[in-house]
């Protein structure tokens, strides 16, 4: 009797943890569903990315190889 009250009790905190687990991760997914990643930026945000540096005359392929060489 006392394995088969063990075994209920133990069933009984899996179900209830996985239930947790579930509307935890339901919870998440609503809080970010409507989140958009790319919204354009506020405040004093730069464009980091560029195909082409004035001035410079730097181009995308030259700065990939420059990376690679470098390893930053």
């Amino acid at each position: 009797m006392k394995l088969v009250l063990h075994t209920f009790r133990a069933s009984l905190l899996f179900i209830a943890c996985t239930m947790i687990f579930y509307y935890g991760i339901l919870w998440v997914t609503a809080e970010f569903s409507d989140f958009n990643k790319y919204d354009e930026p506020e405040g004093k945000a730069i464009k980091v990315s560029t195909t082409h540096i004035e001035g410079d005359g730097i181009d995308v392929l030259d700065r990939m190889k420059l990376f690679y060489l470098i390893g930053e």
